[in-house]
C-alpha cells in the first residue's frame, strides 16, 4: 500500500511549498486561499470544511 504524501493535517502553505502543482487542484474545488495568509496555519481539513469540500476527495487529488 502506497502512503499518501499529501495529508490532511498539512497546512495549505505547505503542501504549495512542496508540491505547486497542487495549486490548480485547489482552485478546481474553488478554494483560492492559496495565497493568502491563512494558508500559513490552516490546515487542508479545515478549508475543505469551510468551503464544504469533500476531505478524502481532495486528499486523493491533491495526491494523484
Amino acid at each position: 500500500m502506497t502512503e499518501d504524501k499529501i495529508t490532511e493535517d498539512m497546512t495549505i502553505k505547505e503542501v504549495i511549498e512542496k508540491y505547486p502543482e497542487t495549486a490548480m487542484v485547489f482552485s478546481k474545488y474553488n478554494i483560492g486561499c492559496v495565497g493568502c495568509l491563512a494558508a500559513s496555519f490552516e490546515r487542508v481539513k479545515d478549508i475543505a470544511g469551510v468551503h464544504g469540500t469533500d476531505i478524502k476527495a481532495l486528499v486523493k487529488d491533491l495526491n494523484e
